[in-house]
């Protein structure tokens, strides 16, 4: 059975075990993963003119078409389109109640993000729209973000709480990031973001507020195994250095790896407080001189940078070319959320931390693939045509050039989107 064209088939029908040839790339073949620093991220392995097999959802073989295997399995004809790993986006707050265009038209009038914040709008108006909302309505505004972000072609996703900023509203949104996981066809990782920022009855009593964080909600979430992460937005108005530290070892003792809001409107100490604890992560990074880039540089930390973030806010981008080249392992995410960045198209974020921040196309899908896996605790499943990774896979549109796909910004490249080996429909 061979199959080709625009890959409109019934997934049922499928063996088991699926041979793609005529890849015209295939792209970030690795035998063996690790996470990506310096020089080693404009190294991308492809193979031109390909197979690929695929059994039972997984990675099976790969290789060029001049050795392709002949065994019994449904053939899909890729008709030359290019393979890549599918976006890993380690940073998004895709559960949320509501838009706000209105604090979009505001920022056009001249308002800062800060200046939104102080009078009631920003985080505190999504936490007040989400704790009007129930339950079930959150779930399934998220089921459908989720799905677009499936078919624009990410294959694993990180989801933050933080909108819900009482015991009630955070537990609201983790078992709704739960129900997700247990939906989803691609893995998801929960993120505790309670410390995003002060409700208002707290706003002169932070540290009765930190309590609630770690004396009521945490173990509540322990119990209920409701996170993987914990967060803190650390930034001057919202978390201190010291804070943020408190925040994130209370939850380190409930096993919760620590992922760092840093840096995005000042030197805030994020980057470092994230070093300190060993986070997965300091995410944002807009705000970096040469001691953090350097703190960076010299740990295990993912810098995470959110190009889209930046774009949406009209903020400075983040210094992707000093922090690669003083050998730091970055990754590339959308930031997803209503506010700042309400659009969770990873292939936009590609290409515009190649058009922005100066990064080679290698570099940029490295550090959505490999990289953006890594920063979720997901490199041996994900992020690079390995074996026995899973089958989670961009097919492109003809294209003459790997570069074309950051290049050519505004076209829709994305063919179909396989996970688990199963084309997804468009729907």
């Amino acid at each position: 059975m061979v199959i080709a064209g625009t890959f409109t088939f019934d997934t049922e029908s499928l063996s088991m075990k699926l041979l793609v040839i005529n890849i015209a790339r295939l792209v970030n073949t690795r035998k063996e993963t690790k996470l990506l620093r310096g020089k080693e991220l404009a190294e991308l392995p492809i193979i031109e003119n390909a197979f690929l097999v695929i059994d039972n959802g997984r990675i099976e073989n790969y290789g060029s078409m001049s050795n392709v295997p002949v065994i019994d399995a449904t053939i899909i004809d890729a008709q030359h389109a290019t393979v890549l790993p599918a976006w890993c986006d380690s940073h998004t707050h895709l559960v949320f109640a509501t838009s706000r265009e209105k604090e979009f038209v505001d920022k056009l009038k001249g308002l800062s993000y800060a200046e939104i914040a102080a009078k009631g709008g920003g985080i505190l108006q999504s936490a007040q729209k989400l704790n009007e909302t129930s339950e079930e309505e959150l779930f399934n505004m998220a089921l459908i973000r989720l799905k677009e972000v499936i078919n624009t072609g990410t294959g694993a996703i990180e989801i933050k709480s933080g909108y819900g900023l009482t015991v009630e509203g955070e537990l609201k949104m983790l078992r709704v990031i739960k129900r997700l996981k247990e939906r989803s066809p691609i893995p998801i990782r929960a993120s505790f973001l309670g410390a995003h920022a002060y409700p208002i009855a707290f706003k002169n009593n932070h540290k009765e507020y930190i309590d609630s964080i770690i004396n009521e909600m945490l173990p509540m979430i322990a119990k209920e195994k409701l996170a993987d992460y914990i967060d803190v937005f650390c930034e001057d108005g919202f978390f201190s250095r010291d804070e943020t530290e408190t925040i994130c070892k209370a939850g380190i003792k409930y096993g919760l790896q620590a992922k760092i809001h840093a840096n995005q409107l000042s030197l805030s100490g994020g980057v470092e407080a994230g070093v300190k604890l060993e986070a997965v992560s300091v995410d944002h990074l807009e705000v970096m001189n040469e001691g953090t880039i350097e703190c960076l540089a010299n740990s295990a930390t993912i810098g995470t940078m959110l190009p889209t973030a930046a774009f949406f806010l009209r903020m400075p981008f983040p210094p992707a070319r000093k922090m690669i080249d003083a050998g730091a392992a970055i990754a590339i995410a959308s930031d997803f959320n209503p506010g700042s960045s309400p659009s969770g198209n990873m292939n936009l974020v590609v290409a515009m931390s190649c058009i922005q921040m100066k990064m080679l196309p290698e570099e940029a899908i490295n550090a959505a693939t490999i990289n953006g896996a890594q920063a979720m605790g997901l490199g041996e499943e994900l992020g690079s045509i390995t074996i026995g990774k899973r089958a989670n896979l961009i097919f492109t549109k003809p294209i003459p050039s790997l570069a074309y796909l950051p290049y050519s910004f505004g076209s829709n490249l994305i063919d179909k989107v396989m996970i688990n080996g199963e084309f997804q429909s468009a729907e």
